[in-house]
């Protein structure tokens, strides 16, 4: 029975001793306190939030105000550039039809002198008048052909200045406004 008691208080005792010996093994720590707790987050000081919710709303109004601002730039460039391709279009349009009229003009000329030449060759008497009628014909047509030359040129080239012209103003207008930002 001796060694039944003895197994039992050993029973009894061993683990309280384990128990002591986990605590006295485990790192001391103390209960946090308010000012343990303050330091452990004293990087600085920390921002009222109040604060922080201002400089953000600020921060985006400036932002918003500066990206309608932008938008307001690009649809006031867009709306002179659709404006000018407009322009640009109409007189593309006008100079069409100025040069085309010109071309039935030089074509209803040329029918007529055809014509009128072909009459008189119906008349003709001799080899010779026949040579000197096509001589002056054909000296004729080539003065106007130099003539339509010139004034098919001239429309030409204003049909191109005036269809350059708005581009022209809308990239000076651009690059005017880029050089000012």
């Amino acid at each position: 029975m001796h060694n039944s008691i003895r197994y039992i208080a050993v029973s009894l005792i061993q683990p309280l001793e384990d128990n002591d010996m986990a605590k006295a093994a485990a790192p001391k720590t103390e209960a946090p306190t308010a000012k343990a707790a303050q330091d452990a987050f004293a990087m600085g000081q920390m921002p009222d939030p109040a604060d922080m919710l201002e400089q953000f709303r600020t921060l985006a109004e400036e932002n918003l105000a500066k990206s309608k601002a932008a938008m307001e730039k690009a649809k006031a460039a867009f709306d002179d550039v659709q404006k000018e391709a407009e322009a640009g279009i109409h007189s593309a349009q006008e100079n069409t039809s100025k040069i085309s009229l010109a071309a039935i003009d030089t074509m209803r000329a040329n029918t007529e002198s055809t014509f009128s030449h072909l009459e008189k060759m119906v008349g003709v008497k001799s080899v010779a008048e026949m040579i000197e009628l096509q001589t002056a014909f054909v000296r004729e047509q080539a003065e106007k052909a130099v003539d339509t030359a010139k004034t098919m040129q001239g429309l030409y080239q204003k049909a191109g200045e005036d269809m350059t012209a708005p581009a022209k103003a809308v990239a000076e207008k651009a690059m005017g406004a880029l050089k000012q930002d």
